[in-house]
């Protein structure tokens, strides 16, 4: 007994897994922006330079968070859209596609978090 519409389904999959892959990415790249700090301080010893402003620490460790909750948010939203869309696999009625608002909300305040990290970058390694 084969599945119905199996390649769909299984398209399905891939692409969620993909999501899964992507969100632990960020998540990790999180951990490590919320960690740079430490780095820097050492750094900045070893260059006999200045330590970076302590506000810049914690803009760093918010950044970092910002990111692993970014990562957890879009696992959590790709497990909703992979349901959402294997239902519609399944159904015999033509449904509408899923919109893409909520990817270009969740790219947007990946790319706002990328520029916030650049400037922090900027004014730590300044």
């Amino acid at each position: 007994m084969t599945i119905k519409s199996f390649t769909d389904h299984a398209a399905n999959e891939r692409t969620f897994l993909a999501w899964v892959r992507t969100g632990i990415a960020i998540m990790a790249f999180g951990f490590l922006v919320e960690r740079f700090d430490i780095f820097l301080r050492i750094a900045a010893a070893a260059l006999g330079k200045r330590p970076h402003a302590p506000g810049s620490q914690a803009f760093g460790n918010a950044a970092g968070l910002g990111l692993i909750v970014a990562g957890a948010l879009l696992i959590f939203m790709s497990g909703l859209r992979f349901r959402k869309i294997g239902k519609a696999i399944d159904s015999p009625l033509a449904q509408p596609s899923p919109g893409m608002r909520l990817d270009f909300m969740l790219s947007s305040m990946l790319v706002i978090l990328g520029l916030a990290l650049v400037v922090y970058l900027a004014h730590a390694l300044s």
